[in-house]
């Protein structure tokens, strides 16, 4: 294979989000989004690295119209689809369900289960297979490879992957615990080895990627044990707009009681829960502004997220047994100190602590932030999901089989 290049892409209901990276040395040659597709004032935004940014408004009535967008963008930087540079294009596909448990090269075969998985993943394959497909159409002849938000989560024990509900029942409509996020606890769970000097076999991390949509892992070995996002991404940590946990009987409460519907409750726990639902903002900057400034609301709110952090740091320390480090990554992971100082805090017992001077500065790598001589590591390390996608495709279709490309 003599192409050095991957496109990854990362088709949304509405948008899709794409990245061209050449694997000799991990540079990003162009950046782009294409939003509002199939909406009034679509938009594609493209950014080459060696040129001026560019915006273009317009009509992209579908995901074929926004391809061919991406494509001539690309092909006006020297970059584009059929440049023989190009070795595969990767795609993110967030529901893989217990069958894809590494990248796979896309068939007839593998469009079929991706689309048989949309039962459990509604909101998401979809829009995925729309975009593998649509790529597909521009680049026949091209490898297409599928990169599961899933995959990273199936060495989980039954232990840990099974929920206590009558077996049959769940076999038969595959309700288990999956997980969500695995391209970035990949990622962040190896480059945290890679902080401490230490092989990815040799450390066990709970990695907490703390976005709009937040999940948390255990990973032993370099293998993920547990994480907090079930059968679907609602399960687990309380998020932007996502309540985490919460009692399955409050489902049929407000059915019975609220007279809500099975839609309407789902949009409640989806969309008007979570740090909205709690204080009314979901950005973590402006809820530590209303903190600062005294807001009740907005104090239970954080205290509430912070919680729910701290139980899921000391239930993964207990699976885990022993714990060398924990990193926090993704928008409020990367960014929020307060968040960072307030979910370590209380747990010197367990050996982590954050250092004041270390948590503050702000920073684009992976870095420590816990005090020289502590027990266990806590860090800082930004994810990189579009390089885990394109290091997993390059490694399936690049003849050497090297894998370690990040």
């Amino acid at each position: 294979m003599s192409g050095s290049r991957v496109l990854v892409l990362n088709s949304g209901s509405s948008s899709v989000k794409y990245q061209l990276l050449d694997m000799r040395d991990g540079g990003r040659l162009a950046v782009g989004l294409v939003e509002r597709i199939g909406e009034s004032g679509s938009r594609l935004k493209h950014s080459p690295a060696d040129g001026e940014s560019r915006e273009w408004n317009g009509s992209v009535p579908d995901h074929d119209a926004a391809l061919k967008a991406m494509a001539a963008e690309l092909d006006r930087d020297g970059l584009g689809l059929g440049s023989p540079e190009l070795a595969a294009i990767g795609h993110r596909v967030v529901h893989g369900g217990l069958r894809f448990t590494e990248p796979t090269v896309v068939d007839d075969a593998v469009l079929a289960e991706i689309e048989r998985l949309i039962p459990v993943a509604p909101l998401h394959n979809p829009a995925n297979l729309t975009g593998i497909r649509t790529a597909q159409a521009l680049r026949p002849d091209l490898p297409q490879v599928a990169v599961f938000d899933t995959a990273f989560h199936t060495t989980m024990p039954e232990s840990a992957a099974r929920y206590a509900i009558d077996v049959e029942t769940a076999d038969a409509h595959r309700v288990r615990r999956y997980g969500f996020h695995g391209t970035s606890h990949a990622y962040v769970s190896r480059e945290t080895a890679r902080l401490l000097g230490r092989a990815p076999e040799d450390v066990n991390v709970i990695v907490l990627h703390l976005g709009n949509g937040a999940s948390a892992s255990a990973v032993r070995g370099g293998r993920c044990v547990d994480t907090s996002m079930g059968l679907t991404p609602l399960e687990g940590l309380v998020m932007g707009t996502r309540s985490g946990d919460t009692d399955p009987a409050v489902i049929f409460h407000l059915m019975r009681v609220g007279g809500m519907s099975a839609d309407e409750i789902d949009t409640l726990l989806n969309k008007r829960s979570g740090l909205i639902g709690l204080c009314g903002d979901n950005d973590m900057r402006e809820i530590r502004r209303r903190v600062d400034a005294g807001d009740e609301r907005a104090g239970l709110a954080f205290d509430i997220y912070i919680h729910r952090l701290k139980k899921y740091i000391g239930a993964y320390y207990a699976v885990l047994g022993r714990v060398d480090a924990v990193a926090f990554t993704a928008g409020v992971g990367e960014n929020s100190a307060p968040v960072r100082e307030a979910a370590v805090a209380g747990l010197e017992g367990l050996g982590l602590a954050v250092d004041g001077g270390l948590n503050a500065v702000r920073g684009d790598g992976a870095r420590l932030i816990s005090p020289a001589d502590a027990r266990v590591a806590v860090a800082v390390v930004p994810t990189d999901e579009e390089m885990e996608i394109a290091a997993q495709t390059y490694a399936l279709v690049n003849d050497s089989g090297n894998q370690n490309l990040t």
